[in-house]
């Protein structure tokens, strides 16, 4: 049975709310959940940092465009101020990607500082 680590959860609580389409058209809300220095490497290919990641999810006309669904998350901590986390999403369209998110613990609490998106298909090539 897995042990309990609150530094975990609390990665966990805060990816969860990052996959909140309420919390990703609120740049005060997402703001909250980036650490200044985040950047992403997108399931696009595309480099994205915290400047462009709030202005495309919170410049979204289309509330609740493309829904994700997270399954098989889990996470390790690191060190004291860092959690690993991995889980695979799967858009309402059937597209599935493959996740990767450091969270640091900061003076404002868990923040995401680094993530990235590998697209994947469940089928045999």
């Amino acid at each position: 049975m897995p042990e309990h680590n609150p530094a975990v959860e609390a990665a966990i609580m805060g990816e969860l709310r990052l996959l909140d389409a309420e919390v990703r058209r609120s740049p005060e809300r997402l703001g909250a959940l980036l650490h200044p220095d985040f950047y992403e490497f997108g399931s696009s290919g595309r480099l994205w940092d915290r400047a462009s990641v709030l202005a495309e999810l919170t410049g979204n006309a289309v509330p609740g465009s493309r829904p994700l669904t997270a399954s098989h998350m889990k996470g390790v901590q690191l060190a004291p101020d860092l959690v690993h986390l991995t889980f695979d999403t799967e858009e309402d369209n059937g597209r599935r990607v493959h996740r990767s998110s450091l969270w640091r613990r900061t003076e404002d609490g868990w923040r995401l500082y680094f993530h990235q998106g590998t697209p994947f298909r469940s089928d045999p090539a």
